[in-house]
């Protein structure tokens, strides 16, 4: 009898599943829901989205238009992709949109959604990420680590010019990702380079692998009891392991008083315990388990984030040599051949701006901005979109649009950025590295100086080849869908020295 009611309960639900794909063009009260292809009974558009989403959906759009209803399994999802569409959702309608979905493996990944990357919209957010601000992330604390980043860059240099002494070929990727993680790791534990007490990348590359992966539970949640993936047990496994790392910072760093460097755990204790919004109706103490989120967002955006926009530049200059010729002539017309690149000297490289812009423009490193979800029920350009809906943003495709960037969208052009005055800072939609609005990124001072200094220095010290004869446009560009797109391979150069000075 359980048996044949169960059967009866799963053919209504079904039923109403089929129900509501055949409806799912028609909103709530008749309103009509923004264009899109019909949706699979359970899964939705799923099958649609393939091994690069961000190339797939900019397909469909192309078919359905910039504002695009999909469904992701039984969770109803509006994909955004052109300039014009995500100003309307993140400016015009930015309070409507500017809350978190809840994903499975960001509650047992950031201690029940206490990190400022996947909070709710509220009070609680809006308070941790004053605190972030003005405790870790101004001008001024980016400023303070400027001795910091040099000593770093200094000694990549000298590694790099040994090298290069020898004709060996360098794995471009890894010595990227290594001083970026230098930096970063100094920021956050105040530890030097030799200290290896803590990998971070690797916890910044297992967060960030765990956040990426498709997950079938988010999308179709009747099933996650089941994990079937086995995304849940994976999730918590990394999860006890990475809080066992994270709790035992914090208290080294409490037992430890003798720093040279005020790093960021250091800025972060003496708030422990101290009211975040004294003034507000609701006051929010800040504890051991807010400190712990907010300190694994910063090691995850510290390190794949800048390290990948950085690959993908040089990859772009290697195969374009009008470009990287035009660079190196800019960089040894203001700086000399005398000297590295100093980080007072970044605001006089105009060409290495338009570079920067036009790499994040072919290669956003995340190619869809962390999703939104809908706070209420809102009204687009007409069209309804229902509360819990999901939103996404595809940076992707509004970089690659034609209409935006004409008919040259997949050359590398720098030059394009002449006549077109466009900040990488949230206030033009062409370009969003670092999203808009309430959740743009935080970090976004540190990550371009860390981006602009490295590709400057690069390309300023050194003139780069392909191995084995390989020709510009034999370069491989493939990329790997996840959080973030990095170079499917390792970028492989030979580097060959350029300064007329060795580094000291």
């Amino acid at each position: 009898m359980l048996t044949i009611f169960v059967l009866f309960l799963a053919s209504l639900w079904f039923i109403s599943i089929l129900r509501r794909t055949a409806d799912q063009k028609q909103g709530k009260n008749g309103r009509k829901l923004p264009p899109g292809p019909r949706a699979l009974p359970i899964i939705g558009n799923l099958h649609e989205l393939g091994n690069l989403p961000h190339r797939n959906l900019q397909k469909l759009a192309q078919k359905y238009g910039p504002i695009m209803s999909i469904r992701l399994g039984t969770i109803p999802a509006i994909v955004i992709s052109s300039p014009e569409a995500a100003s309307l959702i993140l400016k015009t309608h930015d309070t409507s949109f500017a809350s978190r979905p809840k994903i499975q493996v960001s509650e047992y990944l950031t201690f029940g959604n206490k990190g400022l990357a996947f909070a709710e919209y509220g009070p609680y957010w809006r308070n941790i990420r004053k605190l972030s601000t003005l405790h870790l992330l101004s001008a001024s604390k980016t400023e303070s680590f400027v001795s910091l980043r040099k000593e770093e860059l200094g000694s990549l240099m000298q590694s790099l010019m040994k090298l290069a002494a020898t004709d060996e070929v360098v794995d471009v990727s890894q010595k990227v990702g290594e001083v970026v993680e230098n930096i970063a790791t100094t920021m956050i534990l105040g530890r030097s380079k030799d200290d290896d007490r803590y990998d971070l990348k690797e916890i910044a590359e297992e967060v960030l692998k765990i956040v990426g992966a498709f997950n079938l539970a988010d999308f179709v949640p009747f099933i996650g009891a089941l994990d079937l993936q086995g995304m849940t047990r994976r999730t918590k496994k990394a999860a006890k392991s990475i809080h066992q790392v994270v709790e035992k910072i914090i208290t080294e760093h409490e037992q430890d008083t003798d720093h040279q460097h005020r790093d960021f755990v250091d800025m972060l204790l003496p708030l422990m315990n101290q009211p975040m919004n004294s003034h507000d109706k609701h006051v929010y103490i800040i504890d051991r388990t807010n400190i712990k989120a907010i300190l694994l967002d910063m090691i995850v955006a510290a390190f794949d984030t800048s390290a990948t926009a950085i690959e993908w530049a040089i990859s772009e200059l290697v195969r374009n040599p009008r470009v990287m010729k035009k660079l190196q002539e800019e960089l040894q017309n203001v700086i000399g051949m005398d000297r590295m690149v100093e980080e007072k000297d970044l605001g006089k490289l105009s060409y290495l701006e338009m570079v920067v812009k036009e790499t994040f423009r072919l290669h956003p490193v995340a190619p869809f901005l962390i999703p939104r979800e809908c706070l209420e029920d809102t009204t687009i350009e007409g069209y309804y979109v229902p509360k819990k809906s999901r939103i996404m943003v595809n940076t992707w495709a509004i970089g690659h649009d034609r209409n935006v960037w004409s008919n040259n969208v997949e050359e590398f052009y720098p030059e394009r950025f002449i006549e077109r005055t466009i900040d990488v800072r949230g206030h033009d939609f062409e370009l969003l590295p670092f999203g808009s609005g309430r959740r743009m990124c935080p970090g976004m001072h540190s990550g371009l100086i860390t981006v602009r200094l490295v590709l400057s220095q690069l390309v300023h010290c050194f003139n780069w080849e392909l191995p084995s004869g390989l020709k510009p446009n034999d370069l491989d560009m493939t990329e790997v869908f996840g959080l973030t797109v990095p170079r499917a391979n390792h970028l492989l150069l030979k580097p060959k020295n350029r300064l007329l000075v060795r580094t000291t």
